[in-house]
């Protein structure tokens, strides 16, 4: 197999190709190849990293969701110099994300709404306890602190992405990438 290396300004023709002595060499560019190591197939860990990429799918919209609201109403709300009118902002803002999202929310497992706690404070920069603290106050934070460890979460838990959020964080880069669709075909997700 022969391979040459190609500088930018000696590729101008379609298709390519590159003359070297009395040689011809045609280029084919293509797009890079991103490869996942996966565990065992079958194997307990492997079993375990399907459901997380499962559970990510379905998540990580919403987070990306809870991301562009939260830029939007901070932009909207930093506008705006009454203290009532900003209450009555953020009511609104909260009536529109129950509506929006309390159906699919409450269809998530356990595991999926722990996992969305995570990307939501991976994308918005702080922990879901902070969130509603500085929009509803010590107490509402409080409560659905409370609330979320009864259901065995942590509002307050932050995202750790070099620590137990690696595989989360690599499945992040792969959907900003755009190969985390290969990786859900890969695992029949």
């Amino acid at each position: 197999m022969f391979c040459a290396k190609v500088h930018a300004q000696e590729v101008d023709q379609y298709p390519p190709y590159v003359v070297m002595g009395e040689d011809t060499v045609r280029v084919y560019l293509l797009n890079p190849v991103y490869w996942q190591p996966v565990p065992k197939y079958n194997s307990k860990s492997w079993k375990e990293y399907r459901k997380l990429v499962h559970n990510f799918k379905k998540v990580y919209p919403y987070a990306l969701a809870a991301k562009e609201r939260m830029d939007k109403m901070d932009e909207e709300l930093s506008q705006i110099k009454s203290k009532k009118e900003r209450e009555q902002k953020i009511d609104q803002y909260e009536k529109d994300l129950f509506s929006d999202f309390e159906q699919p929310i409450r269809n998530l497992t356990y595991s999926q709404g722990r996992l969305l706690l995570k990307l939501v404070d991976r994308e918005v920069g702080q922990t879901s306890y902070y969130v509603i603290k500085d929009l509803k106050g010590g107490f509402k934070a409080f409560f659905w602190q409370g609330i979320a460890r009864f259901f065995g979460a942590d509002l307050k838990k932050p995202y750790d992405k070099y620590g137990e959020d690696r595989d989360v964080e690599k499945l992040v880069k792969m959907y900003q990438e755009g190969t985390f669709n290969l990786l859900c075909a890969q695992l029949g997700v």
